[in-house]
Order: structure tokens, then sequence, then C-alpha cells
């Protein structure tokens, strides 16, 4: 695992009052939509994700009284690599919160916790892929919205 996070993930209880937040504080949003916001930074993605949603793709009930409102995300290279990861981190302590899985808009990832219980993402995405410095960022060519 290479020493970077792509993706920064706040889950939000209304999207569109969250993107207009930001919005107004300056930034420009290179996606918007039912599904998700995305703001390219500067090698890092920050997104915006409804919180039901986010429950739901992790498995974890959305009435949760301790809600977990942050998800750090790590993308690959390659699809594999998202098995492989998910399996070192359980290796060295960590816990595998969902297994790698296909996902409907076309791309793959799981989610573990480190040790102390923060949560990862780990993606592979083939709308937006990392470049060979590491680098990040948000396609505005890819559609994430649920069909």
């Amino acid at each position: 695992m290479e020493q970077r996070i792509s993706l920064i993930t706040l889950a939000v209880e209304e999207l569109p009052r969250a993107v207009q937040f930001y919005q107004n504080m300056g930034w420009q949003a290179v996606q918007t939509g039912p599904g998700v916001a995305a703001f390219n930074m500067n090698g890092t993605v920050f997104g915006l994700y409804p919180w039901d949603s986010m429950a739901q793709e992790m498995g974890l009930d959305p009435e949760l009284e301790m809600r977990p409102r942050t998800t750090l995300g790590y993308n690959v290279r390659e699809k594999a690599e998202v098995a492989q990861i998910l399996e070192a981190a359980e290796t060295h302590g960590g816990a595998i919160l969902k297994p790698a899985h296909d996902i409907f808009w076309g791309g793959h990832s799981g989610f573990f916790a480190d040790p102390d219980g923060h949560m990862w993402e780990v993606a592979f995405n083939p709308f937006s892929p990392v470049a060979a410095d590491g680098k990040f960022h948000w396609s505005t060519d890819q559609d994430t919205t649920q069909a």
C-alpha cells in the first residue's frame, strides 16, 4: 500500500445542502448529483455522500447512535489490489467491514477498519485511474448515480 489518501468522504444528511455549503465557500465541484459530490483537491478528492447510502454500502444500520462520519479512500490501479490490501489490513490487526465486491456503477471496492476503528474504503475506479505518481483526480466523465 503506497503512502497516500486518495479520497476523504464525509457522510452528510442532505447532499444538496452540503454541496451548496462548500460551493459557497468557493470550492468547485467536478461532479454533483443525487448520489455523490466530488471536489478535486491537490492530488486528493474530497467527497460528500449521503449517510443512508454510505451505511447501506458498508452494511451498517443507518440508525446507529454513533455514526461514523468520515471514510478515508485509497484508490488502486488494478481491481485485484482491492482484495490484496484488505487481506493485508486484516493480517496486520485491522477488521474487514465489507469484502471486495463489484459496485453498480462499474467500480470495485471493499472496506476495512484499522485497529482503532477508523474506516477505509479501498477502491478500483476504472473511470479515474491513479496516476504513476499516486495522484488521484475525479473524472468528470463518470456517472456514479444509481440507476
